[in-house]
């Protein structure tokens, strides 16, 4: 009888606390596009075959693509990775560690920063007189944090395994706006004869941010232009769930050469302008390959970002991004390098993005 009345006080606190939850959830403002350095990808490995791997990754970097990788990691590993975007102006960086805990579960954490630094602040320029003052100018830098710990374990059905994340994001703007976001990833992934499945859910329970903004910095810039910026924006924001699923296989030739083929279905669950768009769900497909000589040498390519763009014409155009990408692995350390394109392929503004992975256990 006891063990009947815990149950059913516990059911009323969960009752209460979904209710609370969701009432909150939809007192917030949902954004379509939220936290979106955390979709740029990390490893230029993968980003090489156009982020097709949701099923293959395997190593420290699938604390990123689908934390379930991370148990076919041998011991420890590190990875960096540095790219440039807009011709210099904003920097990415991201570094990984992840490790065994023993035969069945592996660990891993993660840290991503995208920052545009030393941005002019002409706030101030003009003072109080009407005077130009370029004394008065000033810098200040925006970025983006995202902090990842991941956890992966097999399950009882053999091939099947799987990971979540907990994400920390902090996110500045000078001294202007700041927040702090939480949110969870969760991944499956599936082995058998050869073939290699997996899903990945970002944001499973929606990311939460809440900003807080420097009022006094805002009234001095909220009359500058008539009609602009005359109530302060939302300070909350939520990030919908998106999901990814994949299949990839390698194929041997000769022992010495190997073909791995990629595919993945990247979905939000709303209308956006990828090439296969509902109200229900979009799909945005995307194609890798990585051709390897003796594990030692390999050639990636991919394509994905399939859009559907309007013409001035009032037609509609298919648009995708190319990528490329080349790697060297030797004794447990792996330099890669790829030729991305971020955003509309015709305007060319292609980006070279290094990474590097080591083994630890090299050093033992």
């Amino acid at each position: 009888m006891i063990f009947v009345k815990k149950n059913i006080a516990l059911n009323k606190i969960l009752y209460i606390f979904l209710v609370l939850m969701c009432s909150l959830c939809y007192s917030q403002t949902v954004r379509k596009y939220s936290n979106e350095f955390l979709n740029i990808g990390v490893d230029a490995a993968a980003l090489g075959m156009s982020n097709a791997v949701v099923a293959s990754t395997g190593d420290v970097n699938s604390g990123y693509w689908n934390p379930a990788g991370l148990l076919k990691i041998e011991d420890r590993e590190v990875a960096l990775m540095h790219a440039s975007y807009f011709a210099n102006i904003a920097q990415y960086d991201y570094a990984g560690f992840a490790t065994k805990i023993d035969d069945r579960s592996a660990w891993g954490i993660s840290l991503i920063r995208f920052g545009v630094d030393d941005i002019l602040n002409t706030t101030q320029l003009i003072d109080a007189n009407g005077n130009i003052d370029y004394n008065r100018i000033s810098l200040f830098s925006t970025a983006d944090y995202g902090l990842t710990f991941s956890y992966a374990r097999k399950l009882q059905v053999p091939g099947l395994q799987y990971g979540v994340n907990a994400k920390v994001i902090r996110r500045i703007i000078g001294k202007f706006a700041n927040s702090w976001g939480f949110g969870f990833d969760a991944g499956l992934q599936f082995e058998r004869n050869d073939w290699q499945y997996g899903i990945m859910i970002r944001d499973i329970t929606t990311t939460y941010n809440v900003w807080a903004i420097d009022e006094d910095e805002y009234n001095k810039i909220k009359d500058a232009v008539t009609g602009q910026n005359q109530e302060l924006p939302e300070n909350t924001e939520i990030t919908l769930p998106k999901a990814q699923l994949g299949i990839a296989k390698k194929f041997e030739f000769h022992n010495d050469y190997t073909l791995l083929t990629a595919i993945n279905l990247n979905m939000q669950f709303a209308r956006t302008n990828d090439v296969i768009s509902t109200d229900a769900v979009s799909i945005d497909p995307a194609v890798g390959l990585e051709f390897g000589y003796t594990n030692l040498v390999f050639l990636r390519a991919g394509v994905g970002n399939f859009q559907n763009v309007e013409q001035i014409d009032g037609t509609t155009k298919v648009n995708f991004q190319p990528n490329i990408g080349l790697g060297f692995k030797y004794k447990g350390i792996q330099v890669d390098y790829a030729l991305t394109d971020l955003g509309d392929q015709s305007a060319a503004l292609y980006s070279n993005i290094f990474s590097v992975k080591v083994d630890l256990s090299i050093f033992r």
